[in-house]
Order: C-alpha cells, then sequence, then structure tokens
C-alpha cells in the first residue's frame, strides 16, 4: 500500500512538472494556442442546437478576497451560473458543473425541471457535477487547481475535447493556468488584456469613442493623489457636492468610497482644507470596509477620482455586449439597474430592458466600444455601466466602466433566454420570444430579510409549489430563485421574475415578498 501511494505521488509530481510554470511566458503561449482553436469550434458546434459539445462551468469569482468576503454569502454566488444547466435543453450537450461545496440536489432538480422538452433522466445523464469540499475564501479556481486528481476526473467526463470549451465568470491569471491544465479554450477575456476593464482605462477608452466622460481622473496610487485629484476636481467644478473614488478593480460597487465636500468655496485654503478632511469625509461603501483598509488596496490596486454626477432625475442603464472569435459583436441586452448603499453605489437588482427612451441609443454605445475592445484583442462578454441624466432635450449618457467579465445581469438573461428561445432586439430595444411576443423581467441578487433565515431549499420549493411561484412555460411568465444555498444561512435569495409587461413582472416580484414574509412571520422572533 505504501508502495502504491508512493508512486501515485510520484505520478502526481511528474505531472505538474509537465505543465510550464503559471504565469510563465511558456503558459501564455500555450493558452493563446488553445484559445486560437476555440474559433473552428465556435463555427462548427456553438449555435448549432444538435451539435455535440461540451460546456465546462466555472462559476469561480476570482477577485479581490477581503472585498468580496463584504458580500453577505458570496460562495453561494457560484450558483448564479447554474442557469447554465439550462444548456441541457439541448440534446447532445454536456455541461460541467464545478463548485467549492456541495449543492444540494433539490436546487439541481429546480433547474432540471424547467429544462422544455427534455426529461430529467436524459439531462441528467449528460450533467456531470464536482465539487472541492472546501468552504475557504480562497475561489474556487484556486482550490481546483490545488486538486490535481479532480481536474484528471473533469478530463475523463468530456467525450470529445475538440468541441468543448470552459465558461467562467471572470477570468485571471488562475483561469488561464486552469485553461491551459484542461487543455481547453475559454470564451472569455486573455488575463493579460483585463487591464482594459479596469477604471482607469475604461475612461480612456470612453474618451476614445468620443463619449460624455464624467470629469475627473485616472492612474492614481496614493491617498496624496486622491486628495490633490479631489483638489483639482473641485476647482474645475466649483458647484461640485461630491466625488466618487473608484479602486481600479471594485466589484459591484464596493470597491467604492465617496468624498462629500463640505468646502463650498474655491480659495487659497481649498487644498489644505480637503488634505484635512479626507480622513473624515471620505466614506467606503462597503460597510464593513474601513477607510485604512481601502487607501492600502488604492495603493495595490490603483484607481480613480471621478465627479458624483447629480440630476433631478437620474438613471443607471447598463449595455451587455458579446464580442465572438470571428469578431462580431453582438449587443446582448440593456438593463435599468436599481442601485443602493452609500449614494447609491451599490447593484441591487436591474429591470430588463432598459427604457424605451434610449435603449437603442445604449446598444449603438455598446457596439463604439466593443469596435475598440475587439481592435485591442478582447474576446467574450463584457458590459458597460452608465448615469443618465435627463435634460431639457433628451438624456445624456456617462459611462462610468466596463467589466470584462460576466455580472450581475449575465444570469438572469440567459435563463431568459433559454427558456423562452428568443432574442434581444438591438434595433427596437426590445426582446421577443421565439414566437414573437415581447417579453420583460425584474431580476435582483439581494433579495433578502432576517425572517427569512432558517429556510432551507427544501422549504423554499415547498412554498413555492404551494403559492404557484414558479415558471409557467406555457405562458412563458412567472418566477426563477438562484442564489438559494444562501437562504438560510444568511436570509438572501436571488430571483428573476418575466412578464409580458413590466408591470406583471413587479407584480409577481411584489407576490414572491408577500408571501415569504407571511410564510415566515409566524417563525420570526
Amino acid at each position: 500500500m505504501a508502495r502504491k501511494n508512493t508512486k501515485s505521488k510520484q505520478q502526481e509530481s511528474l505531472n505538474e512538472l509537465l505543465f510550464p510554470q503559471p504565469g510563465s511566458e511558456e503558459e501564455k503561449q500555450l493558452f493563446k494556442k488553445i484559445q486560437y482553436s476555440f474559433a473552428e469550434q465556435f463555427d462548427k458546434a456553438y449555435a448549432d442546437k444538435l451539435a455535440e459539445k461540451t460546456i465546462v462551468i466555472v462559476p469561480s469569482l476570482t477577485m479581490d478576497q477581503e472585498i468580496l468576503s463584504k458580500i453577505k454569502g458570496f460562495t453561494h454566488y457560484e450558483e448564479r451560473l447554474l442557469c447554465l444547466l439550462l444548456l441541457l435543453r439541448m440534446p447532445r450537450t454536456h455541461v460541467v458543473y464545478i463548485t467549492s461545496m456541495p449543492i444540494d440536489p433539490v436546487i439541481i432538480d429546480y433547474y432540471l425541471h424547467l429544462l422544455p422538452g427534455i426529461t430529467g433522466h436524459h439531462a441528467n445523464s449528460r450533467l456531470h457535477i464536482f465539487n472541492c469540499y472546501d468552504s475557504s475564501l480562497k475561489s474556487l479556481t484556486e482550490k481546483i487547481l490545488e486538486r490535481p486528481r479532480l481536474i484528471e476526473r473533469i478530463k475523463k467526463v468530456i467525450p470529445d475535447k475538440s468541441l468543448a470549451h470552459i465558461a467562467c465568470f471572470n477570468v485571471t491569471e488562475k483561469e488561464r493556468t486552469l485553461a491551459v491544465k484542461l487543455d481547453l479554450p475559454i470564451f472569455g477575456c486573455d488575463p493579460d488584456l483585463l487591464v482594459y476593464g479596469n477604471k482607469s482605462n475604461s475612461r480612456k477608452i470612453f474618451r476614445a469613442c468620443g463619449l460624455n466622460v464624467p470629469a475627473g481622473f485616472e492612474d492614481l496610487h496614493s491617498e496624496n493623489e486622491i486628495a490633490e485629484a479631489l483638489v483639482k476636481l473641485k476647482e474645475q467644478k466649483p458647484l461640485l457636492k461630491k466625488a466618487v473614488v473608484k479602486l481600479n478593480d471594485g466589484f459591484s460597487g464596493d470597491g467604492n468610497a465617496v468624498f462629500d465636500y463640505q468646502i463650498t468655496k474655491v480659495n487659497d485654503q481649498l487644498k489644505e482644507n480637503i488634505f484635512n478632511q479626507i480622513k473624515t469625509n471620505l466614506k467606503p461603501v462597503a460597510t464593513d470596509l474601513d477607510l485604512e483598509n481601502f487607501f492600502l488596496k488604492f495603493r495595490s490596486m490603483g484607481g480613480i477620482v471621478e465627479e458624483f454626477v447629480e440630476g433631478e432625475e437620474k438613471r443607471s442603464p447598463s449595455v451587455q455586449c458579446r464580442i465572438n472569435p470571428d469578431g462580431y459583436c453582438e449587443i446582448n441586452s440593456t438593463h435599468e439597474q436599481e442601485l443602493g448603499g452609500e449614494s447609491d453605489q451599490v447593484f441591487l437588482g436591474a429591470h430588463f430592458p432598459a427604457s424605451y427612451e434610449y435603449a437603442v441609443e445604449l446598444g449603438n454605445m455598446g457596439r463604439k466600444i466593443g469596435a475598440l475592445l475587439r481592435e485591442k484583442g478582447v474576446l467574450g462578454k463584457f458590459a458597460v455601466d452608465f448615469i443618465s441624466v435627463k435634460e431639457k432635450d433628451g438624456w445624456i449618457h456617462f459611462p462610468l466602466e466596463i467589466n470584462l467579465r460576466k455580472g450581475g445581469t449575465t444570469h438572469p438573461y440567459l435563463m431568459l433566454q433559454f427558456l423562452t428561445d428568443g432574442k434581444y432586439d438591438e434595433e427596437k430595444g426590445l426582446y421577443f420570444t421565439a414566437n414573437g411576443q415581447t417579453r420583460y423581467y425584474f431580476s435582483s441578487d439581494n433579495l433578502r430579510s432576517e425572517q427569512f433565515h432558517g429556510l432551507t431549499p427544501h422549504d423554499l420549493v415547498d412554498i413555492a409549489m404551494l403559492h404557484e411561484l414558479h415558471y409557467d412555460g406555457t405562458m412563458q411568465e412567472g418566477v426563477m430563485f438562484h442564489l438559494i444555498g444562501a437562504l438560510s444561512q444568511y436570509g438572501k435569495i436571488g430571483i428573476v421574475c418575466i412578464g409580458s409587461t413590466p408591470e406583471r413582472a413587479m407584480a409577481f416580484y411584489d407576490k414572491v415578498v408577500d408571501v415569504l414574509k407571511l410564510e415566515t412571520a409566524l417563525h420570526f422572533h
């Protein structure tokens, strides 16, 4: 037995030696070679519903772990991409799904039940679920890389490697290493190009596209540079009341801090006053991130200072796009975002599509940005967030950031698309199902209440069945839940409510809130 163990350890060490060092030039070149093969695969099988293919889903949030840890139940965000299980509606498609911790089978069953035209048995035979049994704060991708035997088991369930690719939440150096070890391409951005999606470079790209960039300064790296930028901004705009300081790679608004200009006059004491007030007037958005740690992250990550855009009527729309291997940039969707937290900096939910007043305009701006990103070699999904202010003669749109990853609006749109087999019409700014009907939705990752603590996935499914809180395939309307695993511990759940009108979508949402409060009222103390 000891001899066998020694032999297996030697084999593992040998396997590690066969791969280039993570982050090395050799690894980067090998990754580019693997990525190059995806174009042929994309042309051959991606759009063909009957073609054989395998999607390996790695829903890792490979981001700053301290910032992520401030988001309640963030490990359950790995469940957001369970919407991709609906790919199993294609009868020759295999799905491999990997998570940090086991997912309750009742949650998997919940998604498979949504599949139109496919039996549970048929779908299950093509679904392969793996987990790391690791609930630590490390990213899922790091956990997978620490488990070479898990990587080998994943390889074994892929029927044809030439017709398989990886789908990630975001792509970093870690995902690149995993792609090389699995010998599979990623439908996503090369990590070397991620810099184009940080806050500083987003501003530069917006300017190159001729868009209305908010006043501000980028490529800052210290407290002193933040203070200098705040002074210059106030000098440029004497009536400015607030400014936003953003980490280059913040997430969901939790990398932002808001500075309140309590000084109204621009005079000789302006610089001294702002330098004195920066530690009292700058407030991080993340409730558990103090200013000292914010500055620490700013020094290592860099960031920007930007005007806080004011307006009597303002909104926060976004556009979601995808650059395909053939170079074509698709406008996937537009959304009207709901924001909360300190000065409305945190993403809470979204209405789809964005307002008819400017949805088409958002798509046009997304295409401009996509063309520039494509020239730089970017592949896969990206989104652009805006602040829009209503003026007498229309809306002015201020682009704020580019996200070179899937985001909070990716999974609800994919659910709608998989369930209705429809498409967003960028020329009309509307979504049409396969039979030509319009559909709308409201989605949120933050339906939360102290009352909901203790509800298990089984409880939620039972409540949903009892009160008909489900998606009706015949009417193509209704409710889908996600982040189900976070409900019991955090009293938090995600939801997508689809309706034939925006009002019907919100009515479904209101019904869910009422039902959950009713069902938990007796047990809440």
